[in-house]
Order: C-alpha cells, then structure tokens, then sequence
C-alpha cells in the first residue's frame, strides 16, 4: 500500500474530502517520513509535530462538518525558512539577530485559509543567496539531493527541494530570484513553477533582490503545481492532460553562439521533448534569442548584488556579524558596484527583456534547457557553480515571465533531467496545459527515488573552504566583468529605468 505522504497533492485531496484518509494519517506518514530520511537529507530546519498534529484533527472535525476550505484541504506543506509564519521563527539560515516582528507570508496565510498545514520550515542558503554549496558554514549542513546524497540539490530552495523529492510532503513553497525554484525541481525531478513576478504577493519574505524575487510551488506533478497557484493566488487553472493543436512552441537550443553546451543526456531527453511536443499537435519553430546567455547572467549579477548589497550592508559594515562567508562574499564583490553601473543593468535588462519578446514572437511558449548537466557532486565546487552559472534560469527571472521545470526522466547515473518552458507573463494556464501535456506523455509524473540509507557521515561533504582571497578575488573579476558587458551608450532615459515593468513589454 502506498504511504499517504507519497500521494499527489490533487489524489490526498479528494481522498481527504471524501472520507477515505484522514488529515490526521497523512500528517502522520509525512512526519514519520520526516524521523525516517531527514538525519541523511537534511531538507528541515525546524518541524512543528505537535501543531500540525492539532491542525489535522480540525481538518478532520471540519470535513465531518461539511466544511471543506479548499482544494488543499488537510495537506501538508513545507516552507522555506525565508518566508514569514507566526508559528515558528524565521532565521533565513543565518546566525545573524533577526527580528520576528514582521508580517506573516501572504502565501502562508493564503495555503493556511485553503486548509493546508504547515509541517515545518525549510533548510535554504542565507538569506536566499551565496553559493551555499561552496562554504559549508551555516547553521545548518547543506541539503542532500535524495536521488543520491552525494549530490548538490540545487539551490537555493535546497530544503523545499529535498523534502518534496524523498517524498517527505507533497508541497513545498520556494523562492526564486535566478532560478532557485527550479535549480532544485532540475536536479531533484521535480516540478518547479516560478510564476509571473508578484502574481504570488511576496509579503513576508525576506527580500534578496525584490525586483526579481518570485515565489513558486515544487511538487511532484504539474497539477499539483496548478493547485498550488490556485490556492496562493485565487486563480483556476487546473490543467488536462490532451492534445496541444494550434499551440506554437519556440525552441531554443541555444540562446547564442558560445552558449554552455548542455550534457549528451540532456541533449538527448531536450530532443525527446520536442518530438513529444509535435506527437500532441503543437506547431515548433526553432528561434535564437540574441543575447547570450552569459549577458543574461552578467545582467542578473549586478542587478542582484546591487540589490542585496543594499539591503544586507548593514552586516558588512559591522566586521563582527556572524555572516555566513557565502553572503558575505557576494556583498563584498557588489561593494564596487555604482549607483550608475545598477542604472546601466536595469537598461540593460530592458533590451534583453525585449530580445526575449522578440524570440517568442508569434509563439506561446518557448522551450529550453534548465540546466545543462544533471546534479553535480557535492564535493564538485567547480560542477556546483557550473550547474547554477550555466543555466538558463536568469533570463526569465529578469523578464518576470512564468517559467516551469519538469522532469524527463533519468541519466544513466540515475540522476534526474528535465526541461523548461516559459510562456507570456500570466499566460500560466497555457503554460500548465502544455507542461501537463507534457508530463504524461514522458510518463515520469511523480516518480520517487528510493530511500536513502546511508549515513549522512558517509556522504560527500562541500569541499574546504578554497582560500577566502582566491574566491574573493574571482567573483570580484567576475562582478567586473560583468560591468564591462553592458553595453554602453544606452538609449533609454532614466525615468524609463526608473518606472520599468519587464512584464509590462509583452502587451
């Protein structure tokens, strides 16, 4: 018999509300999960037994009442330990004092009146930033891919990841400013949505960049994904599973010449994905985008740093803040940056945006690669920052446009692959049906990997902290060198930079 935890959020659902399972036993089973696979995976930083024991027996006494709230009535979730709750603390993974007097996260308010219960609070990397996978000195130890401990989970929803992957609760709610709700649905064989900037509220949350901040469910199936944004943001956009005629799908193989070039696996299961598409009846255009992908990326450094840098000095000013050296390091790095070079990126950001209007012209979605290998090692600093640097996450984390990941299938390593599409800003129902679509021609929707047993002690760890001063210096070059792509002169004035709304340029 299946374990309750292991059901797809749509299949507890209506199990729940048809008085076939109990809040209670899945409740039950997540935490028992939880005790069983967390000492290896280390998905949570804090898990509140006890309450969510009491809110399962409420959902239950609602349900004999006849009061059902929702459509994720009596499911557990988890959230990432940079969202808000007057349940539990919020430490951002960080040792720094913080204070526990801001508001509740709107999308744990809104999961909450939908009658889902909270499980617990997320492991991430501090404050949603860094290179986690590098420096292995926060609070917490990094997460472990459950596919194979050995290996990174992506980051830096690297909590929501892990749990929702091992099979430890159904849902899990991330947060995404250059992909880091869907680096971890890529390496773990999720599926990740980032929808369309701000059409989940990001009250609550602890900025990291707030002009590309997201938030975004990670699920097993993409209709556990559309219930998801049902839920958070009132919209209905449950999606079937048929046939996509008239659909227009631009694929983008690459962005530009001298791109990453992704992994033969991912090649391969990339090609097998537009075949599939065409088998339903969607019409593909082979498109470029124009820029690269490294001007995407350049792009998304200044601007996040530049944001980050603002909002975080405080704790750089102070030499004695306990500030993990990840975080640190970034805000050191964007200590160069001008009031002028961030001006510059945000028109930058503009022309790129539009080269990406542009690409998609006449088309309703596009299809890319999300990254271009599988999970790297742990111990693999150079693969763990090839794996975040290579992607091609950061275009639409700039463009504001929705973006899902999902999974193909495996390696031969038995890791996971998958592929993202992306389609116009709050285009989200076109963008579930065709990843639902998608999803049950591959057949890989909700596939769990079996349970881990190794000893977290027997698992690779990051690497040594490398020598601060090398790393230092590099992602100083790299800053620079970012600064050194944007093209200059650039024409838009300045009250255009200033009043800009990437989502506003698809009208």
């Amino acid at each position: 018999m299946t374990e309750p935890c292991l059901l797809p959020v749509g299949q507890a659902a209506r199990a729940i509300a048809e008085r076939r399972l109990t809040a209670r036993a899945l409740v039950e089973s997540c935490l028992a999960r939880i005790a069983r696979l967390d000492p290896i995976v280390g998905a949570w930083v804090a898990v509140d037994a006890d309450r969510s024991l009491v809110a399962a027996e409420r959902a239950d006494r609602e349900i004999e009442a006849g009061r059902r709230r929702g459509p994720l009535h009596g499911i557990p979730y988890g959230l990432k330990d940079i969202l808000r709750t007057a349940e539990l603390p919020t430490r951002a993974a960080s040792r720094l004092p913080l204070a526990d007097d801001g508001a509740e996260a709107a999308v744990h308010c809104r999961l909450r009146d939908a009658g889902a219960i909270l499980i617990g609070k997320l492991n991430t990397y501090e404050f949603g930033t860094g290179t986690g996978a590098v420096y292995d000195d926060l609070p917490a130890p990094v997460a472990r891919n459950p596919w194979n401990p050995d290996h990174f989970t992506g980051g830096s929803s690297t909590g929501a990841g892990a749990a929702v992957a091992a099979g430890m609760v159904p849902l899990a709610i991330g947060t995404d400013t250059g992909g880091s709700v869907r680096l971890p649905a890529m390496a773990c064989g999720l599926v990740g949505l980032k929808p369309t900037y701000d059409l989940i509220p990001r009250t609550g949350m602890l900025p990291n960049c707030p002009s590309q901040d997201h938030l975004g469910p990670l699920t097993r199936t993409v209709a556990d994904a559309a219930l998801a944004l049902a839920a958070t943001t009132g919209t209905e956009s449950v999606p079937g599973s048929g046939r996509l005629d008239g659909l227009r799908v631009a694929v983008v193989r690459s962005f530009h010449d001298g791109d990453p070039v992704a992994d033969p696996a991912v090649a391969e299961h990339f090609e097998s994905a537009v075949g599939i598409l065409r088998g339903l009846g969607a019409e593909t255009v082979d498109r470029r985008v124009g820029p690269s992908l490294r001007d995407f990326r350049a792009c998304g450094r200044i601007v996040n740093a530049g944001e980050s840098f603002a909002i975080h000095r405080r704790w750089l000013d102070d030499p004695s803040t306990a500030i993990g050296t990840a975080l640190r390091d970034k805000l050191e790095a964007a200590a160069g940056l001008t009031a002028s070079d961030y001006l510059d990126a945000q028109r930058w950001r503009r022309a790129l945006v539009e080269a990406l209007v542009e690409a998609m012209a006449g088309c309703d979605l596009m299809l890319c690669a999300g990254t271009m290998t599988p999970a790297p090692r742990l111990d693999d600093e150079a693969g763990c920052v090839r794996f975040t640097g290579d992607s091609a996450m950061t275009p639409f984390s700039l463009s504001g446009q929705p973006a899902l990941v999902l999974p193909t299938g495996l390696d031969p390593a038995g890791l996971p692959i998958g592929v993202q599409l992306a389609a116009r800003p709050f285009a989200e129902a076109v963008l579930l049906c065709a990843g639902a679509a998608l999803e049950a021609a591959i057949g890989f929707a909700g596939v769990v990997p079996p349970d881990p047993v190794r000893p977290a002690s027997a698992c690779a760890r990051p690497p040594a902290a490398p020598a601060r001063a090398g790393r230092a210096g590099r992602l100083a070059r790299s800053m620079a060198e970012s600064v050194a792509r944007i093209p200059r002169p650039l024409a838009d004035e300045l009250g255009s930079v200033l009043s800009f709304k990437p989502t506003e340029l698809w009208t």
